[in-house]
Formats: C-alpha cells, structure tokens, sequence
C-alpha cells in the first residue's frame, strides 16, 4: 500500500512576528520628523486582534498604514491579513481607523481553494477540516505542485502552508 502525503492549508500569521512589525512601527512613527507635535500613533484592539490607527488626517492614516504594511512585508506576512475595509471615525481633530486582523477560513474560502485544486489537479484529494483545508496525495511532487498552484492564484486572503506529513 502506497503511502499518503499531505499538508494543510490555513490563513494565519505569526502572532510574534506580527508583535515585532508592531513594535518597529511604533518607533518608526515616533521618530518620523513629519509626526512631530501630531496625534499620529498606533494602538492595539482588544486581545490583539488588530490594530488602531490614530492621526489627524486621512492622508496621515495611509502614511501610517504604508509603514506598517512595510514592516510586515520585511517580516514576512501578507498584507492581506490586514482588514482596512472599515471606515474611519473623526472626533477631536482625531482621525481613528480600526484594522483587525483576518484569520481562519470560512466555507466560501476553503470552497474556492478546494475547487481550484480540483479543477487543475484532479489526482489530489482536499477535505475541508473546519478552518483549514487538507491536501492530500500518494506523490510528494503533486503536493508541490498544488502548493505552487495556491501561491499562484491570487486569493483576496492570506494563505500559509502547516502540518506537513
């Protein structure tokens, strides 16, 4: 009997590297000379569940969310983990804007990746396993191929590759 590789799919990030891209932004914004004297800084939410933006303009929010996307970019997550699709709030000469983290894979996400897998690569078997999909094959060789075949597609959503057997 042949043996079965497999690995899983997941949308994640490292939550010490996310800490560490924090930490950088923190200090790049407190020493940027265009800051000075202005309310731009950078919180958590909650359980760090993301992150609070805080400046006096809308113009100073995306400079403050282009550091931030640099720094997780040198750390190695995806940009996509970012959720800036909320809008921000104004009070006090304040410009605040929430950005919480995506995590997990929901049934449409975990839908779209199995069927693309299906679609190119008909000898691999996908299980949906609550918020990660696992790919499964008897050939090492296939399993890259459908990583590369993930990487590939652009999915509005950060993909990681774990669990590998």
């Amino acid at each position: 009997m042949a043996d079965t590789y497999s690995f899983d799919v997941v949308s994640d990030f490292d939550k010490a590297e996310m800490n560490n891209a924090f930490d950088q932004s923190v200090r790049e914004i407190d020493n940027r000379y265009d800051f000075k004297g202005t309310p731009a800084k950078i919180d958590w939410l909650a359980d760090k569940t993301g992150i609070k933006i805080i400046g006096n303009s809308d113009m100073q929010l995306e400079s403050i969310l282009d550091i931030i996307r640099k720094k997780l970019a040198a750390r190695g997550i995806s940009q996509k983990v970012l959720d800036v699709s909320k809008e921000s709030h104004t009070n006090n000469f304040q410009i605040t804007k929430e950005v919480p983290f995506l995590q997990g894979l929901d049934q449409t996400k975990a839908k779209k990746i199995t069927t693309l897998l299906r679609e190119q690569l008909p000898k691999i078997k996908t299980q949906i396993q609550g918020q990660e999909v696992r790919v499964s094959s008897t050939k090492k060789d296939e399993l890259q191929t459908a990583m590369h075949v993930l990487q590939a597609a652009d999915f509005e959503f950060a993909l990681n590759f774990t669990n590998f057997r």
